[in-house]
């Protein structure tokens, strides 16, 4: 008979993520960040970062060489973040429609060496299980520490200063790589039609030339109208000052799982507006504002730029995400799922 290990007894966690020598300028590492620092500041963990050491817990948070050999390894129960499913590849890679198939034989093949799934959304969780064959999977929702997004009037002042912006500039903010299922190209429509709103997109092409359409999303950049300012790839810690001084996020993609800088806005108690998509049914629908049409979100842009009622109740549904997607409860419901295994 296998025991589980005992409440009280210390666990040990080896997190594994590719994203701490590769590419970082993308949602997984913010992910893999939040849920690492909000375990390690639980007394009943142990946790370590790609390190060979035993460990009850190997989480794996990336689906590359490296980690599919600690996948592989023997030792401890294997833990392994869903963020991605085949359709997450269209519109973000070079030449995904054409070995999209590929890439689902391998996410499957993964997906089904772990002893646990974790899709981050219910959609996610759908596909895994009756797409791709994936039956030991839960759904485990993306989680930020929501604290380090709050912020006074005086900070915002400080960081709007920061980023040469006046105290009545009002700000537009987005955040994502740019590549074409992101739809910058919805910003940039808004910003030409609202040449008195300041718009903000932080983020570039971390993948550089692997990028899906590259030549065409640099153009993109380049031609921003001047009331666009467009980031490129920043550090993590540099994020936080454009929600500080941002009066509203807007993220206009057509494809996504479930976005950490949705998290980040609602952290910061931004009105959000989003892309009316399936994805969204289980996490953000009925606290976001939801976009049917490229032109709704000009037009809800406006709204919220001129309707203080409106602002005020958008507010109020981007705390109501904040307290569900807060790390603190999210780490102790996965220390909850590591537990079962043992």
């Amino acid at each position: 008979m296998i025991m589980s290990k005992r409440n009280d007894e210390k666990l040990t966690v080896n997190m594994i993520s590719e994203s701490e020598f590769t590419v970082q300028g993308h949602g997984v590492h913010t992910a893999y960040k939040e849920i690492t620092d909000a375990l390690r500041k639980r007394k009943d963990v142990d946790i370590e970062v790609n390190t060979d050491r035993p460990a009850d817990i190997i989480h794996i948070q990336t689906m590359g060489l490296y980690s599919f050999r600690r996948l592989m390894k023997k030792g401890g129960k294997k833990v392994v973040s869903a963020h991605i499913v085949p359709d997450s590849f269209i519109g973000s890679i070079k030449g995904a429609k054409y070995w999209k198939p590929l890439g689902k034989m391998w996410l499957k093949f993964f997906y089904r060496k772990a002893d646990l799934v974790l899709a981050c959304s219910g959609m996610v969780a759908e596909e895994l299980i009756n797409d791709m064959n994936v039956p030991k999977t839960k759904v485990f929702y993306n989680t930020i520490d929501m604290s380090r997004y709050k912020h006074t009037t005086a900070e915002k002042k400080t960081a709007r200063k920061k980023l040469g912006l006046k105290d009545g500039d009002f700000v537009v903010m987005g955040n994502g790589q740019v590549q074409p299922r992101k739809r910058l190209d919805v910003l940039i429509k808004a910003a030409k039609q609202m040449p008195d709103v300041k718009f903000f997109w932080v983020g570039g092409i971390p993948f550089k030339n692997l990028g899906a359409d590259y030549g065409a999303m640099q153009r993109m950049m380049r031609n921003a109208p001047d009331n666009l300012t467009i980031t490129g790839v920043i550090p993590l810690d540099d994020v936080r000052d454009y929600y500080v001084a941002a009066d509203i996020f807007v993220l206009p993609s057509v494809q996504e799982n479930h976005p950490m800088c949705v998290l980040e806005a609602a952290g910061a108690e931004l009105p959000i507006v989003l892309r009316d998509i399936p994805q969204y049914d289980d996490t953000f629908k009925g606290d976001a504002i939801m976009a049917k049409t490229d032109d709704e979100f000009l037009n809800l842009i406006d709204m919220l730029h001129r309707d203080k009622q409106a602002y005020s109740e958008a507010q109020r549904g981007a705390k109501r995400i904040a307290k569900r997607f807060d790390s603190s409860a999210g780490a102790e419901r996965l220390v909850e799922f590591y537990r079962s295994l043992l």
